[in-house]
């Protein structure tokens, strides 16, 4: 353990040295040296905030959770201690701006989804119901709904007669991303349901179905499933695996917009996966997503990673 520590500080002060000879060699602070020799998007933003973290100087290591309002403040503030003259640098100032936005967007993005997962699914509250009443009309809009609690809802993937059950673990972060799927894709999202209840005959590979004996074919429950793949988004989230990936189309902010669009993108990408697992029974499901992902992890670890810029429910995304 003493190794380790003494270790860690050695390598610390070799990286100070590091840094302070460079500074004398080029006449630029690291900021300026990131900033300038990469491009806008996840590379340039993960290193600024790996910088601003890393620093002794308690002003940039506060930088990235300040308030969006204080972010040009907080930048003028920086120009200032490292003695950067902004007239001179201009485009220092534009790139720590971008980079703080990202930065302090996803932080508040983290406390946007996490307050959505925690609120808890109220039959009581009229504006859950009305979203409930919605994800199904959007799923089955040639199709009434007998009555709130019916059996019905298993036509959707619900696993009873009242959904409000299946929203536990997710809470109402569930029924916003299933209701943004139905709503602004809605036609792969009907795909999709309707796939997954009768998956020898889907639409989307199949001519790959048959080559693979597609009277095995297991389908799986829908809105389940899509609670699940919540889960999985959130946990990249929150593990910061989607830094990768909001930095890259984000051009400032990440959003919850952002956030339900790379829901869609995963659901779909997801049915794709289970279709080309063939799993011989749902038991597998566990097994599927698990590899799936781990799929979407490795995937994430290349910074120039953007996983749907031109997926359809991603429309007006800006890839930088």
């Amino acid at each position: 353990m003493l190794i380790q520590v003494c270790l860690y500080f050695y390598c610390k002060f070799l990286w100070r040295c590091l840094k302070f000879v460079m500074r004398k060699l080029t006449g630029r602070c690291e900021l300026q040296r990131i900033c300038y020799s990469n491009k806008p998007g996840a590379s340039r933003t993960m290193k600024i905030e790996t910088s601003l973290r890393g620093s002794k100087s308690k002003l940039l290591q506060t930088s990235v959770s300040v308030h969006p309002d204080a972010i040009e403040k907080t930048i003028e503030d920086i120009m200032e201690l490292k003695r950067i003259n902004p007239d001179v640098n201009p485009q220092l100032g534009i790139s720590l701006q971008a980079c703080l936005l990202q930065i302090v967007g996803y932080r508040n993005l983290i406390a946007d989804v996490e307050k959505l997962r925690r609120e808890p699914y109220d039959s009581e509250n009229p504006q859950h119901e009305d979203m409930l009443l919605k994800l199904w009309k959007f799923l089955k809009p040639n199709t009434p709904l007998e009555s709130r609690v019916s059996k019905q809802w298993c036509e959707i993937g619900f696993q009873g007669d009242d959904p409000k059950t299946d929203f536990r673990g997710m809470g109402l972060l569930g029924l916003y991303n299933l209701q943004y799927f139905a709503e602004r894709d809605s036609a792969a999202a009907q795909q999709v349901l309707s796939d997954s209840l009768h998956p020898k005959f889907s639409k989307f590979s199949k001519t790959e179905w048959e080559k693979k004996r597609m009277d095995k074919a297991i389908g799986y429950s829908f809105a389940i499933v899509g609670i699940n793949i919540t889960d999985l988004v959130y946990n990249l989230l929150i593990t910061g695996a989607l830094k990768t990936h909001f930095y890259n189309i984000a051009p400032e902010a990440p959003t919850l917009s952002h956030f339900q669009q790379t829901f869609c993108y995963l659901m779909h990408e997801f049915h794709k996966f289970w279709i080309e697992e063939d799993p011989m029974d749902i038991m597998e499901f566990n097994r599927v997503r698990e590899k799936f992902r781990k799929r979407i992890i490795k995937q994430l670890q290349n910074p120039e990673m953007a996983l749907c810029p031109h997926f359809a429910a991603s429309e007006g995304l800006i890839n930088m």
